[in-house]
């Protein structure tokens, strides 16, 4: 089968390659990949910056992807050939509280991911596809639209009337616009782009701030509450930015962080935390159990994702560029057609 690999890292070193098609194990499905999307989780390992010591050579990556069940194994009973599915990052961690090390078993490092014809995933690790959404839509909820869910609701418990406050307008941060203003919270969108933030009002954002114009965003954020503070701060970025998430929330406030766009590291004012009682919570995307639950929800109100761009197969490294600049959404793959 064709398969994008990564010889060494880099994405200079992202191959296109034959390789053989895997077999399915007894619990396990072989999928026909209909299509994958982008996360920075993808470009980080493709960089050597995400446990380059865990990652191997010749790593097929991307762990988000949604296709057509083509072949099951002989103690597979839930799933039948035909059957649309999309896949699940954490291919251990069905339910309850996560292990120590779900990284183990994570698609598109170090296990092979989804860019490539086909791949082999565990038949209890899987959800059904949306029956309303494409296979390039459904290849983006696994990790993006997961980790808002998780963060929001799972851990979250999102009430109406919060206010939630997101950075940037990635697929995770859209995705936290549309889930939080769905359960009637109310939404303070960030990004550099007034552009952009004008969709963003149009997907459920209820305030903008333009980090650019208003280098002083949590001091806005903290206005726009009456001087009350943001119930739940959503992440993306970490760095040294996080003091800044930390300020905009409110006296017991949540900051999820979910991202490290500006770094790995970040020196962060401890008074603050202290003072505020913040509830500073770390969030690596969700399970399986969560993630059948979000889709219910999305069908329920009719959620569509939201794509800035589809390549081809043949333009994976294209892809990853877009990924670079900056999207509105997420970039996805279609790996048929």
């Amino acid at each position: 089968m064709k398969a994008w690999t990564l010889t060494d890292f880099g994405i200079d070193n992202l191959t296109r390659s034959d390789v053989p098609t895997p077999e399915p194990g007894p619990r396990e499905l072989l999928v026909e990949v209909g299509a994958v999307s982008l996360n920075f989780r993808d470009k980080a390992i493709a960089e050597g910056l995400y446990e380059p010591g865990r990652m191997p050579k010749g790593l097929i990556p991307v762990s988000d992807a949604a296709g057509r069940i083509v072949q099951i194994g002989t103690d597979v009973t839930r799933w039948a050939v035909g059957d649309r599915v999309v896949s699940h990052l954490y291919s251990g961690w069905r339910d309850g509280a996560a292990g120590r090390d779900e990284g183990a078993r994570a698609l598109g490092g170090p296990l092979d991911g989804g860019l490539a014809e086909y791949m082999v995933l565990e038949a209890d690790s899987v959800v059904a596809a949306p029956a309303a959404m494409t296979d390039v839509q459904a290849a983006t909820l696994p990790i993006a639209a997961l980790t808002a869910w998780f963060a929001l609701v799972e851990y979250g418990n999102l009430q109406a009337a919060d206010t939630v406050l997101t950075q940037g307008t990635g697929g995770l941060s859209l995705f936290a616009i549309q889930l939080a203003s769905a359960l009637g919270a109310r939404v303070i969108a960030t990004s550099s782009s007034d552009d952009k933030l004008a969709h963003a009002v149009a997907l459920g954002a209820a305030e903008t701030i333009n980090y650019r114009t208003t280098p002083a965003w949590d001091q806005e954020a903290r206005a726009l509450t009456d001087g009350r503070g943001v119930d739940h701060v959503l992440d993306v970025v970490g760095g040294d930015s996080l003091d800044r998430s930390i300020a905009a929330s409110r006296v017991g406030g949540r900051v999820t962080v979910a991202g490290f766009i500006d770094g790995q590291r970040s020196s962060i004012d401890l008074m603050s935390v202290i003072f505020g009682r913040t509830r500073l919570q770390g969030i690596a995307v969700g399970h399986l159990r969560a993630f059948e639950r979000l889709i219910a929800f999305l069908d329920r109100h009719a959620i569509e994702p939201v794509i800035d761009a589809v390549y081809g197969f043949e333009d994976a490294r294209e892809a990853f560029a877009h990924l670079d600049r900056g999207p509105f959404g997420k970039v996805a793959i279609a790996v048929q057609g």
